[in-house]
């Protein structure tokens, strides 16, 4: 038996010295955030986590053991890109992390172990603004002092992002994987306000309406359209083509030439204008115009863009006491406003300025808010979820990651948190934001230059 006279290490004595290691802690340490793994969703067979989250982060005492940088291999070029692979070894005290942070993590959901620091947690290191990951903590070292542990010595390697999602509410922290991992891109659109807008009149001479002769064939862009010039005084009207894929012999790339809009339709012609329609990479298009010698529409002005459009409005005009009702047609940006008017009859006989009638946008008006960074948010039809990553409210653009399915174009999406709600116009599934993740883009210009649709390229087996 031991000699009862000679204990080698009392519980003052053990005290003392816990005392001693936690004011060199907080002397020579630096500041660091603890932030313990919650499992979400584990693999039961392999015990592999395919979901967790971090949104919670403690701040602690740390003595940073390899003083002189950071340990592993450092910075590597391989076939995969460049490999950053630094490690770093922290040591907190057992007391300070048994007193302050089990307590506040020891009843919270899905954490495994609240005891101790546990392998899987993470740890913010605010000298170089990153994130580390804890892959091995040992609670030996020194090797019991007067028969007692005091600190722990955490081995961490740099955290590599696995859609994780880390919501800690302290933004130095947050923003670190803000823009990293896969991201999709949703255009959405708002509650609906009809555009407005109003109409000038030309006495005589403006182009009433143009038809196509002929549609030609190969353009891949718009091409250019040009009038003839007005007599002296006169006004030269001024229009833009429309092109469609839709016809035997287009292939998708290249179109044809199915309308010609005016933005102004001029004033002061005598005769037709002649039309010519060059560039585009097509050719053959063929349009004629004609006009009317009695007060018609010369162009329409947009007092009020409106919102939540997923189609071109079209535009109706006031009749006139005798002749007919001009027409148009409005372009929509992606956020769903009107951008433009175009005039497709002027019309004839006003005797003043018609009234302008847009189209209503046809969406609800129960659409808006604003997303919250890594909300949930979900697809009214399709029930796919995602986390948000960005929110613009100028252009409704909405980069969203950890998508559980495929949204549809239409349907509503609802944040969570929030309660913002929009309705969807476009998707885009490649990553147009991490650089890192060009796999969509190598594959759609790969599709470009060989061609896997009829057969191997490569030859058959």
């Amino acid at each position: 038996m031991l000699n009862p006279f000679f204990q080698n290490g009392t519980n003052s004595e053990q005290g003392l010295i816990q005392s001693l290691v936690n004011e060199q802690l907080r002397m020579y340490g630096v500041e660091v955030y603890y932030m313990p793994r919650k499992y979400i969703t584990k693999y039961k067979v392999i015990k592999e986590a395919i979901q967790s989250e971090f949104d919670n982060a403690y701040p602690i005492e740390a003595y940073v053991d390899n003083y002189e940088g950071y340990g592993g291999q450092g910075t590597l070029l391989s076939k995969f890109g460049i490999q950053e692979q630094d490690d770093l070894t922290l040591i907190i005290s057992r007391e300070r992390f048994e007193n302050y942070i089990t307590p506040l993590t020891k009843n919270l959901p899905n954490i495994e172990l609240a005891t101790r620091p546990k392998e899987g947690d993470i740890i913010y290191f605010p000298l170089g603004d990153r994130l580390f990951e804890i892959k091995y903590v040992e609670h030996e070292q020194p090797f019991y002092q007067l028969q007692k542990n005091y600190v722990y010595q955490l081995r961490c390697e740099l955290f590599r992002y696995e859609d994780e999602v880390l919501d800690t509410g302290v933004e130095t922290i947050d923003d670190e994987i803000e823009q990293i991992g896969y991201i999709q891109t949703l255009t959405l659109v708002g509650s609906g306000v009809t555009a407005t807008g109003t109409a000038s009149t030309c006495a005589s001479g403006s182009v009433q309406q143009i038809s196509i002769l002929n549609m030609g064939g190969g353009y891949t862009s718009l091409p250019k359209v040009a009038f003839s010039s007005a007599p002296s005084g006169g006004v030269t009207a001024v229009g833009f083509a429309s092109l469609s894929y839709d016809y035997v012999g287009c292939d998708g790339k290249s179109g044809k030439v199915v309308s010609i809009n005016l933005t102004n339709a001029g004033c002061g012609y005598t005769v037709a204008p002649l039309i010519t329609i060059q560039g585009g990479n097509g050719s053959g298009a063929i349009a004629t115009a004609g006009i009317t010698t009695r007060m018609s529409v010369q162009t329409i002005t947009i007092t009020n863009a409106g919102s939540g459009y997923t189609f071109g409005p079209s535009i109706t005009m006031s009749d006139p006491p005798s002749g007919q009702a001009g027409a148009g047609i409005g372009t929509i940006s992606a956020a769903g406003i009107v951008t433009a008017a175009y005039i497709t009859n002027s019309g004839f006989g006003y005797t003043e300025a018609p009234t302008i009638t847009f189209q209503g946008p046809g969406v609800g008006t129960d659409l808006g808010g604003s997303f919250i960074y890594n909300e949930i948010i979900t697809g009214s039809i399709s029930s796919t979820t995602a986390r948000v990553k960005e929110w613009d409210a100028v252009t409704n653009k909405l980069e969203i990651s950890i998508v559980s399915g495929e949204f549809q174009v239409g349907e509503n999406v609802t944040g969570e948190e929030s309660g913002a709600k929009f309705m969807i116009f476009d998707t885009k599934t490649d990553d147009l934001v991490t650089p890192y993740a060009d796999n969509d883009n190598i594959e759609t210009e790969a599709d470009a230059i060989i061609d896997f649709s009829e057969r191997n390229p490569f030859g058959m087996p």
